[in-house]
């Protein structure tokens, strides 16, 4: 088959194209803008294009696929439904692939990211060989965000082909996905661009609950993990290196799933101990040490981290004061999209102000492609939310302005955190 992808760049839309590409099928895609994952998708020999354009879409497709940021009007959609090509969005093409796997699907407003790859971590070190599908990229996948699995025999679950998938809510998304096993980390406000409520993001969970196979269907009995067994805690707490009890939730929830399919103990606790984390959640980009850095800089630790929701950046902060209690910790904090930063706007002014970190920036909103709408862009923005803020700890600098800022404060053994869902994680690159 030859198959087009329409915004390619994005983490899960890159890891399906590279699904496809191990299937042996003829695999192009097209982004705004060029990025490491574009990079790295073409280097596996994938055929990129950066910008949208009528003349992307070749009247030989047997399949385009389009990310859910995509709109309406886009050139390559609308040359796609001229040319009477078959079309799905991101979530139905996956949806299509739940119903030929095992599939578990991890779902929640935070923590889907590191529990999906702690699931996989697991089933690959015991043997199961599952096809993965994440938000984020694993050093043991390659740096990437795909692993290829393959059917595997068991004396007790019979032959298999396992699928381990991250199900975003968003545009309830996870609606159109077939799984076998549920994993709900968290629901809170979130994505309230879309919900308008915090009742219809329950309702939308309820829904995808509802979807595990019923008596009589086949891959009964289902199972939904929203429970915590204490007997373990004890023991990952322990041989866990990533930190923050949010991370503790995580494990034992990959414990649970992990128990469902009969993996022993001692399978499932050395894979959380070899965990090393991921992408942009805590990650540690260097240590301190007592050599000067580059540019003139004195040694610092420098992290980079995803949080974007209050509550997700109060559990990474508070973590990282865990870590380093006796360290000045910094935080250069992106927002992400202003419909976010309006909805939650009194959430994120109460998570600044009680968090038990030294200097917090605040920069400019992170404008997250049509998903914005020019009323809400009006009224609000960094500044506001720093001034409602109302914390000497707390200020507001443009994204050009940060890296001298810091050059001319930081000082030998602080912390650096460079936190957000947006771009800023390029500032990491110029520390």
């Amino acid at each position: 088959m030859k198959i087009h992808l329409i915004g390619i760049g994005g983490i899960g839309v890159s890891a399906l194209a590279q699904y496809y590409l191990s299937k042996g099928h003829e695999v192009s895609g097209s982004d705004l803008v060029a990025s490491e994952i574009t990079d790295f998708l073409a280097k596996k020999g994938i055929k990129i294009s950066i910008g949208n354009y009528a003349e992307n879409i070749a009247k030989d497709l047997d399949l385009v696929v389009y990310s859910p940021a995509v709109k309406k009007d886009n050139p390559e959609l609308l040359q796609a439904t001229h040319y009477k090509l078959q079309t799905k969005s991101y979530p139905e093409a996956l949806g299509d692939l739940t119903k030929e796997y095992y599939t578990i699907a991890v779902s929640g407003a935070h923590g889907k990211s590191t529990t999906t790859a702690m699931i996989a971590l697991i089933l690959a070190k015991a043997g199961l060989d599952p096809t993965v599908i994440v938000g984020t990229k694993l050093k043991e996948f390659g740096n990437s965000n795909f692993r290829s699995g393959g059917e595997v025999r068991s004396q007790k679950l019979g032959v298999r082909s396992y699928l381990v998938i991250e199900a975003c809510e968003y545009d309830s998304s996870f609606l159109h996905y077939s799984p076998k096993i549920i994993v709900v980390t968290n629901i809170d406000k979130e994505h309230l661009d879309y919900f308008k409520t915090f009742a219809n993001v329950k309702k939308a969970f309820k829904d995808f609950i509802a979807k595990l196979p019923r008596p009589g269907e086949p891959g009964y009995p289902g199972f939904l993990v929203d429970k915590y067994p204490e007997k373990v805690i004890k023991k990952i707490k322990n041989i866990l290196k990533v930190p923050g009890t949010h991370n503790v939730s995580n494990a034992t929830l990959a414990f649970q799933v992990a128990k469902i399919l009969a993996i022993p103990d001692k399978i499932i606790l050395k894979a959380l101990s070899e965990f090393k984390g991921t992408w942009r959640r805590f990650e540690i980009l260097k240590e301190a040490n007592k050599v000067k850095g580059p540019k003139g800089y004195p040694s610092y630790t420098l992290i980079s981290d995803y949080a974007h929701h209050p509550n997700e950046i109060s559990a990474t902060l508070k973590a990282a004061r865990e870590k380093y209690p006796n360290k000045k910790i910094w935080c250069v904090f992106q927002p992400h999209q202003h419909q976010r930063t309006y909805y939650l706007f009194n959430d994120f002014v109460k998570t600044f102000r009680s968090v038990p970190i030294d200097k917090i920036i605040i920069t400019d909103i992170y404008d997250v492609a049509g998903r914005e709408t020019k009323t809400i862009n009006k009224e609000v923005n960094s500044k506001m939310l720093v001034e409602k803020i109302n914390k000497k700890s707390v200020s507001y600098i443009p994204l050009c302005d940060i890296e001298g800022f810091v050059k001319e404060n930081i000082k030998l053994g602080d912390v650096l955190i460079i936190m957000g869902a947006g771009d800023i994680y390029k500032l990491a690159d110029k520390f």
